[in-house]
């Protein structure tokens, strides 16, 4: 890092003894925005969502949208050549974000998306369903009732035009017996939909409640059910979501895929590698993290273009990994809470605050590393905005510092 890519911003950052020390931030990464779609990968940013500052915004109250920030952050990442997952776990369906408010979001977002030509693809789940609801319930009405609630929210997503993701069930989870029943309920909603949609299998380290998915907790025996699946129905499949952490699990998968189902990588920590890939092939990407890192990702995708440069491409997405993996970290499910943060520290946001209070899901260290990884990333797009909101957060957690 030369002297020139450093800001004239300084603050004083808490060190682990809560000692401050003088942290001078650096200059913006040197991104750039496509000129045209992109041709080479396939790329979705799951985004999170904003709330009304002035709205309950704790755990069980109902979920009420900033809709202007929250929108405009879509907008943002269209700009960027990125396609949208909305309402996914990103977004906190299932921590926060109910299905009312979703519904909303699903059709104001597809909205949005057609006014620009922005690619938007939608989460179709079961949240309306309370797990707890199907306890002591005939194994074949529980499973007719998850069906059914995927059907209501297959409808919605379908309805406001977006391509649907057939996301992992807690409902289903509960209500299965085995891997039979999991290729009962899918099968069944694929040979209804008129349209490919994209699978999405979420990991334990996301979501707890989703142990033992597919029927098997051994991933490689869940790996062979989502694969007869996807070989029974190849044509209603146009990828999978893969978001288990295991790049070795991830391309095994990817190996023996129908040809034109796509992977869709949702490992938030190997996705360098994964997506840029190498020899024996590439993933496409339906990510997290690249809400958080937009700019970086949509340089890194423009340089996987037809006369471009791989080698750069991995270069940018590596030098954003250590962020990457820290907003991610165990428990991985709060990686949302970074994502904000990071939204809020580049003025996407006017206050940190989550739907449900989710704000309060991560530590004041785990934030200020997070503010240290992004600077070296080059992601805090303007410094001195980012330097006075850390200044702010940081005196209200006790420590009082001030942007020079």
């Amino acid at each position: 890092m030369t002297a020139q890519q450093l800001s004239t911003t300084t603050l004083a950052l808490p060190a682990g003894d809560g000692t401050l020390t003088e942290h001078q931030l650096r200059a913006p990464g040197a991104w750039t925005s496509p000129t045209s779609p992109f041709t080479a990968r396939v790329a979705y940013a799951a985004a999170h969502v904003v709330p009304v500052l002035t709205a309950e915004n704790t755990p069980g109250s109902p979920a009420v949208l900033d809709w202007d920030a929250t929108l405009a952050f879509r907008h943002h990442l269209w700009s960027l050549g990125l396609g949208v997952a909305e309402a996914m776990d990103t977004a906190q369906r299932g921590m926060g974000l109910d299905w009312p408010a979703a519904t909303e979001l699903i059709r104001r977002s597809s909205a949005e998306a057609r006014s620009v030509g922005g690619a938007i693809a939608c989460g179709a789940g079961t949240d309306q369903l309370d797990p707890a609801s199907l306890t002591g319930v005939e194994p074949a009405a529980a499973l007719q009732a998850v069906t059914d609630a995927y059907r209501e929210q297959l409808a919605t997503v379908v309805g406001a035009g977006a391509k649907p993701i057939l996301m992992a069930s807690r409902a289903l989870a509960a209500a299965a017996r085995d891997a039979a029943d999991y290729l009962s309920v899918y099968s069944t909603l694929l040979a209804e939909c008129s349209s490919p949609v994209i699978l999405h299998w979420l990991g334990e380290a996301f979501d707890p409640a989703l142990s033992g998915y597919w029927g098997h907790t051994e991933p490689y025996a869940a790996a062979e059910t989502v694969l007869e699946l996807i070989g029974a129905h190849a044509d209603k499949v146009d990828g999978i979501k893969v978001s288990l952490l295991d790049a070795d699990l991830e391309i095994w998968v990817r190996e023996r895929l129908p040809e034109g189902v796509r992977m869709y990588t949702g490992d938030d920590y190997n996705y360098p590698d994964l997506v840029v890939g190498d020899e024996r092939g590439h993933s496409d990407a339906l990510l997290g993290i690249f809400a958080a890192i937009a700019p970086a990702a949509s340089t890194a995708l423009q340089e996987l273009e037809p006369g471009g440069d791989p080698a750069r491409a991995h270069e940018i997405l590596a030098s954003t990994q250590a962020l990457g993996r820290h907003i991610f970290a165990a428990p991985t499910y709060y990686y949302k809470t970074g994502v904000a943060f990071l939204a809020w520290l580049n003025g996407h946001q006017p206050g940190f605050q989550m739907v449900g209070g989710l704000h309060a899901g991560r530590s004041v260290p785990h934030l200020v590393e997070l503010f240290r990884l992004a600077d070296t990333a080059g992601l805090l797009t303007d410094p001195e905005l980012a330097a006075r909101r850390m200044g702010q957060y940081l005196a209200v957690t006790g420590f009082g510092t001030d942007a020079r």
